[in-house]
């Protein structure tokens, strides 16, 4: 905030700390204001007598924290703000540019609700756009979404019910640990007890959602991230065993986490995990790795690798209608 703000400014910025920090004290303010405690305490009356209703507390948990039922000004974006916002949701979810679409209405409604200047550029960025859409990507129920996220906020166990990839429905009480979206997929990464193990649920299978009375603690260390994309490469159908005939450290930087665990073997690595899809493993994992590597292990695998190994031989196969194979440039 420059120095010459005026005081109703500042008020507005202490409000702004308010909505993002309840329970923040008058030194806090300070601080973030770069004014006096005392200059706080004033910006703090400002907000009251415009009937803001700011509630104070004293004590060790004391500070200041909005009352209920306080009517807030709206929110005012920059221009650097407001078409950030539109570019992301475009670039998240590129249906969006329909207004019959759920964020699409949504977004139409941010847009007018910006200033004119913002609003109009932020229009035609949206009108000009286009954003391929990801095929990988699935939006999940808005309402299931918003359960799981408060559950893992409450650090409360849920019950749910969920469909797998061949329609097969059963139902499972985890722990909620995160909610990751990876690849224009959202996850929910959890403790399952029915199995004992952490496992990984995509949200848009998953159906109805009851919170219970039981707690739980996350890992202290836990990754969300990480720990998901390790996960994503165990427990599915098909086993894989691949291995490479370089050591871990040259291998390592050229396999996802999804495609399962490498290990040191013998002078080189081998690669531990498993699949849903034996063929998409082959054909856009294992083919653009620059090793020499076998397949030591998963039947279906070994079949999908052979079936690609068929198809592109069958690329250099002599035209019949000519006696040599042109030579490849």
């Amino acid at each position: 905030m420059p120095a010459g703000a005026s005081p109703t400014a500042r008020a507005l910025q202490a409000l702004e700390i308010l909505q993002s920090r309840p329970g923040a004290t008058a030194d806090e303010l300070a601080v973030r204001l770069g004014v006096t405690e005392r200059a706080a305490r004033r910006y703090i009356e400002i907000l009251r007598e415009a009937g803001i209703p700011v509630e104070s507390a004293r004590g060790r948990y004391g500070g200041y924290r909005l009352g209920r039922g306080a009517r807030l000004p709206p929110v005012v974006f920059t221009e650097a703000e407001g078409l950030g916002l539109v570019m992301a949701v475009l670039e998240a979810q590129p249906a969006s540019s329909g207004v019959d679409d759920l964020v699409g209405a949504a977004l139409t409604k941010v847009i007018r609700a910006l200033p004119e200047t913002v609003g109009l550029k932020a229009a035609a960025l949206r009108a000009h756009a286009s954003a391929a859409q990801d095929r990988y990507s699935v939006r999940p129920d808005p309402t299931t979404t918003s359960a799981l996220v408060a559950a893992v906020a409450a650090r409360r166990r849920v019950l749910l019910s969920y469909r797998g990839e061949s329609g097969t429905q059963w139902e499972a009480e985890v722990d909620p640990w995160a909610v990751v979206v990876r690849h224009g997929r959202w996850y929910l990464l959890c403790h399952s007890h029915h199995s004992g193990a952490i496992r990984t649920y995509r949200i848009d299978r998953v159906g109805a959602v009851t919170a219970t009375v039981h707690r739980f603690e996350p890992p202290e260390d836990l990754d969300p991230v990480t720990a998901l994309e390790e996960n994503l490469g165990n427990g599915w159908e098909f086993p894989t065993r691949v291995v490479f005939d370089a050591p871990v450290a040259e291998v390592a930087s050229w396999v996802r986490p999804p495609m399962g665990r490498l290990e040191p073997f013998g002078d080189g690595c081998v690669l531990v995990g498993s699949t849903r899809n034996p063929t998409m493993y082959a054909q856009e994992w294992l083919v653009r790795l620059p090793f020499v590597f076998r397949v030591d292990g998963g039947r279906e695998l070994r079949a999908a690798i052979a079936a690609l190994a068929s198809h592109l031989a069958a690329a250099l196969r002599p035209d019949p209608d000519r006696s040599t194979v042109e030579p490849i440039p």
